[in-house]
């Protein structure tokens, strides 16, 4: 049923039951006309045999002359005849047949006996045959132009295809002048805008990006002649910490925006698990984080970006927890992350979406780890089992 939910497909299916009723009309039409034209000749030679008859009666002899001008002739080859006489052996007084290609006329009564070729052929109207032919034209005419006005629409979605695929780079204007053309034209100048519009979101990440890194180096140039140690120190990690959300932030720009390439590799779990908590910047890691590496599997994964996932679901974990504790465990091909807490008050589909509106809204940490999970064809459940929020990374 998919196949003929498509316009390309009603339309063929439309032609192919014109074309089948068009030739089933013309079958119907040569079968009656021929039926017709047989009715016609059966009459012409049953009145050409009685006008014999009566010609005969009246003047005793067979009227010639009237047969050549019927293009009726006499059959008068005695060896023809007695085959032709074999052939209508059952007819006895009058048949009509046709014998080796001809049509034969066998006439025979108490007066008469004579044989008969009729020469008259039964052919039908041309014009017939010239009014189908004309039909047939125009439909397959009336097909083509539609399949031609219609390539436009299949390129069209295979630029759509590669602009969903992020090739940004897509040109489809079409010169034609009907609604096809339009579609196409506007969904041009839609890509040229989102093109431009992108182009400025990246000049101004960048612009932001730089002017935010400057001070920060500055700053951190300056801690480093500080003279007390301890003070330095926290001013650095504090810098330190500056400088990796801003290459954080850039990474999310890249992953959200679709226009990133994956370095994917093969990492032990608790590689990944121990990145992500690095990634945390806190003290005391024990006394919130409960690790229980059971199975320590293989991920084939971007290190930098699932790493980012565990830290985002740890930090969330941290954060909404009432307990401000979370476990973390690697075991049958799955990372879970469960912590101590109220149930989510809305499906969790709401929490994938940025900056979800709610009372629990997680921000933007679920939608980071949804996106990042969605490029490497992962996927994340979640579940409330005995007061614990359960979220699951698993492989599809």
């Amino acid at each position: 049923m998919r196949r003929l939910s498509t316009l390309k497909s009603k339309i063929n299916l439309i032609f192919f039951i014109s074309f089948i009723l068009l030739g089933a009309h013309f079958i119907l039409f040569f079968h009656f006309s021929k039926h017709e034209l047989e009715e016609t000749r059966r009459i012409q030679e049953r009145e050409i045999t009685r006008y014999l008859y009566d010609y005969f009666l009246r003047y005793g002899k067979i009227d010639y002359a009237f047969l050549e001008s019927q293009n009726v002739s006499v059959i008068k080859d005695k060896n023809e005849i007695a085959k032709i006489e074999f052939f209508f052996k059952n007819k006895k007084n009058y048949g009509a047949d046709r014998y080796h290609l001809k049509r034969i006329m066998f006439i025979n009564n108490d007066r008469f006996k004579i044989m008969l070729e009729n020469k008259n052929r039964n052919y039908l109207p041309i014009k017939t045959f010239v009014v189908f032919l004309m039909f047939f034209i125009i439909m397959v005419a009336i097909y083509m132009w539609i399949q031609k006005s219609l390539k436009p629409l299949a390129n069209l979605k295979d630029k759509i295809i590669k602009f969903s695929h992020g090739d940004l780079d897509i040109q489809c204007i079409s010169e034609n002048n009907d609604e096809i053309a339009d579609v196409a034209n506007e969904f041009n100048n839609a890509v040229v805008r989102i093109k431009e519009l992108l182009n400025s979101r990246h000049l101004m990440l960048r612009t932001m990006m730089h002017e935010l890194k400057t001070p920060i180096a500055k700053g951190r140039i300056a801690s480093e002649m500080l003279s007390d140690e301890k003070q330095k120190q926290r001013i650095i990690r504090s810098f330190d910490r500056l400088n990796f959300i801003i290459n954080e932030f850039i990474e999310i720009e890249q992953v959200t925006s679709k226009h990133f390439e994956l370095d994917k590799k093969p990492y032990l779990a608790s590689n990944l698990i121990e990145a992500g908590i690095d990634k945390l910047l806190i003290d005391n890691v024990n006394k919130h984080i409960s690790l229980n590496i059971v199975d320590n599997d293989i991920w084939n994964v971007d290190f930098e970006l699932f790493s980012l996932t565990i830290k985002n679901l740890i930090d969330n974990g941290i954060k909404y927890s009432d307990t401000k504790n979370i476990i973390v465990e690697a075991k049958n091909n799955k990372l879970i992350f469960s912590n101590k807490g109220l149930k989510l008050k809305n499906k969790i589909k709401t929490y994938f979406e940025p900056f979800h509106e709610s009372s629990d809204s997680m921000g933007l940490g679920l939608y980071i780890v949804k996106s990042i999970l969605d490029i490497h064809n992962l996927k994340i459940d979640y579940e409330y089992l005995d007061g614990n929020n359960i979220f699951t990374i698993s492989h599809i």
